[in-house]
């Protein structure tokens, strides 16, 4: 039987309060649907296969590279991590599996699938972490990994990507994710052409590790830590690392990897259309890479990716299967309550994006009609379709309310009676 960290009648006892009013919703809406020659059923069983990967790191209290300041029950290790994420799944229904990050997560893989089996939890993609050191390695990342003018570290960095396969394989994961920090800080720093030669020589080297069912993907990021340049700056990059290593590399999008104003549904539509879109960490952000909840800032955005996917979902894309991951740094809010949100909100985009009319939008568009080409996408974006995300979280044992129903459940308290306080003072996002 699968352990709850959240008791059911709690969840069950608040469904009840909620019960009478979303039957009411979900009713009207379905009515509503109805008469757009949408079944409402249809829609929400396509919301109910929908999932999203949480990072174990996401449940810990981020920081910025001034300050951070810990919460309540910040988990000890990734045993207390799986436990968080555990809750997070129990009351959306929509993370069942959690994106590990080695060496932060580096336990016993036996003890990692035993614990997460018992939770009703999997593994998702691994992420290897060449931007900062470890304790005790022999080589310093400071001045780069990947693409390192020192064959010693690069030979490190390897290394540690392999174990991270090594590690996955042993806990059923499919997918290994790697980002660097590689760049450099003046003009003059670093060789552009070498840094990048060295990069993707090396990224050939873990590609030739890979086991046959499994992808990687390689993530850029237009600055930090590096502020001059960035060895694997953007997307168009991205696409030529994931060309030249072959069929089993894909460019992983992060959404607040980009500069303002940034078209990356565009950047999305291109990717699918190359066949090299492996899938996304979900975020937000105001100015640049903030690390911010999925939804809290642009939530349009959000909407007009998940219109990219369905689209091509709707075409029947070969081999259209992306990965979804959340990616974010909570900083001054319950880091639960956050992806609790961020899960709900990437599953309302993406049931706003099921609700576009692409008989009608193929039609305008043909017809070069902007303003209700337009108009077609606005209309399933202010659809209201919380009683269906509701309903789905209902239908497999959720919570109508998610965040009310943690806060009525007591786990932080709980949690923070157990776990030792963490200290502050320290910078960077953990």
């Amino acid at each position: 039987m699968m352990e709850l960290r959240i008791a059911a009648d709690i969840v069950e006892a608040e469904n009840q309060k909620h019960g009478e009013a979303h039957d009411a919703d979900y009713a009207a809406l379905g009515e509503h649907l109805s008469r757009r020659n949408i079944d409402i059923d249809v829609v929400a069983k396509k919301v109910s296969e929908f999932f999203v990967a949480v990072p174990s790191w996401g449940v810990g209290t981020g920081g910025t590279r001034f300050a951070r300041f810990p919460g309540k029950g910040e988990p000890r290790g990734i045993f207390d991590k799986l436990d968080d994420c555990a809750v997070i799944n129990q009351l959306t229904s929509a993370t069942p599996n959690v994106s590990l990050h080695i060496p932060w997560d580096k336990e016993d893989p036996k003890a990692l699938k035993a614990h997460a089996s018992a939770l009703g939890l999997g593994f998702d993609a691994m992420n290897s972490n060449t931007f900062s050191d470890a304790p005790d390695q022999p080589h310093s990342y400071k001045y780069g990994s990947l693409s390192h003018a020192d064959a010693a570290t690069r030979r490190q960095a390897v290394d540690h990507n392999i174990e991270c396969i090594e590690i996955g394989t042993a806990l059923g994961s499919k997918a290994l994710t790697v980002w660097v920090g590689d760049g450099s800080n003046f003009p003059g720093q670093s060789n552009f052409t070498k840094s990048f030669e060295r990069y993707l020589s090396g990224m050939a080297e873990i590609y030739k590790a890979l086991p046959d069912d499994w992808r990687i993907f390689s993530e850029h990021k237009m600055y930090e830590p590096a502020f001059y340049s960035t060895v694997v700056q953007d997307w168009g990059t991205n696409y030529l690392i994931a060309n030249t290593l072959g069929e089993k590399a894909f460019c992983l999008v992060d959404l607040g990897h980009h500069a303002p104003n940034t078209n990356i549904e565009m950047i999305v539509a291109r990717l699918i259309q190359f066949g090299k879109l492996g899938g996304f960490h979900f975020n937000d952000s105001k100015y640049g890479d903030d690390d911010l909840d999925a939804g809290s800032i642009d939530p349009y955005r959000l909407f007009l990716v998940f219109n990219e996917l369905v689209d091509a979902d709707h075409r029947g894309v070969k081999g259209f299967h992306p990965a979804h991951m959340i990616d974010q740094s909570h900083n001054v809010t319950d880091p639960i309550e956050s992806l609790i949100s961020s899960a709900n909100e990437i599953r309302r985009a993406y049931a706003q994006a099921l609700l576009v009319d692409r008989m009608a939008l193929d039609g305008f568009q043909q017809d070069n009609d902007a303003l209700m080409a337009s108009d077609t996408l606005k209309r399933a974006y202010r659809t209201d379709v919380e009683p269906i995300l509701a309903e789905v979280r209902r239908r497999a044992g959720g919570a109508i309310d998610p965040v009310a129903t943690y806060r009525a459940s007591g786990y932080r308290a709980k949690v923070a009676a157990e776990r030792p306080e963490s200290k502050g003072g320290s910078g960077g996002i953990i």
